[in-house]
């Protein structure tokens, strides 16, 4: 029952970490995919005195990835009192042409204010309009919502260490006897350690394999891809190969590391 609790202990501190992983990979994962989204949608508006064509735009700056030209059409009709068609079509050639530029991606604001500058530099272009009110404080809010993420996966990864290695810590004491022993009739360390590396190796696998299940369920789980779907968003919660992959690398590396720690520690202190 001993066995079955410790084993339970670092188990549950492996999941942690694991969890606090797999957590910030999904948000980091939906936040690129709001932020393509944002892109899509977001654009910025060129008043140029001439017209100017895509290729150019594309060609000056990289970041722009569509151009469509709007039409004066709804300006001119506010306008129009009686004009006939023959002044409607010179008003038009008077008229600035007006760009609608779609981006490569969701734009911080640093990139939009250099675009803007780089934009401006161009004699034949009069304004740029990029809408900064609404844009900054959408970009802020998903910069705000990542750093709140990371700050807890980080902080739940320190408190598991920790707890895994006082777990471990309490291993070794259990084992002193045996590994003291073993290295008074000249056993290698890692002979006399090896209880303890093998706890740590099966406590990982162990620690992986749940994690997998879990988040293999919460991958196909109804519930998770609507709520998903609700905020317009479909990413890949859960990948079984580089995913999984990961997860027992992790497991596996902190461990050992900590095992490896733990052994040197007890051997400086005989």
């Amino acid at each position: 029952m001993n066995a079955f609790k410790n084993h339970l202990s670092l188990v549950v501190a492996l999941l942690g970490i694991l969890f606090s992983l797999q957590t910030f990979i999904i948000v980091e994962r939906a936040i690129d995919a709001y932020k393509q989204n944002l892109a899509c949608n977001y654009s910025l508006v060129v008043v140029s005195k001439k017209t100017i064509t895509e290729k150019t735009f594309q060609k000056k700056y990289k970041i722009i990835s569509n151009v469509k030209e709007l039409a004066p059409d709804n300006v001119i009709k506010k306008l129009n009192s009686g004009i006939d068609k023959k002044n409607i079509e010179l008003l038009k050639l008077a008229l600035p042409k007006f760009y609608r530029l779609k981006l490569l991606h969701y734009p911080s604001p640093d990139e939009v204010n250099s675009l803007t500058k780089s934009l401006l530099r161009n004699k034949d272009i009069m304004k740029v309009e990029t809408f900064t009110k609404s844009h900054d404080s959408t970009y802020k809010l998903l910069l705000l919502f990542k750093n709140v993420i990371t700050v807890f996966a980080v902080s739940v990864g320190i408190i598991t260490i920790l707890l895994i290695s006082k777990e471990l810590k309490i291993w070794q004491f259990k084992h002193t006897e045996r590994m003291s022993i073993m290295g008074l009739f000249g056993a290698p360390t890692w002979l006399s350690s090896a209880v303890l590396f093998r706890l740590a190796i099966v406590d990982a696998l162990i620690a992986s394999g749940l994690a997998f299940i879990v988040f293999s369920y919460l991958s196909s789980s109804d519930w998770v891809i609507g709520e998903l779907t609700n905020v317009g968003i479909s990413i890949k919660i859960f990948d079984k190969f580089s995913d999984f992959s990961m997860m027992l690398g992790v497991a596996l590396l902190v461990s050992l590391l900590l095992a490896s720690f733990i052994v040197i520690s007890h051997k400086e202190e005989v």
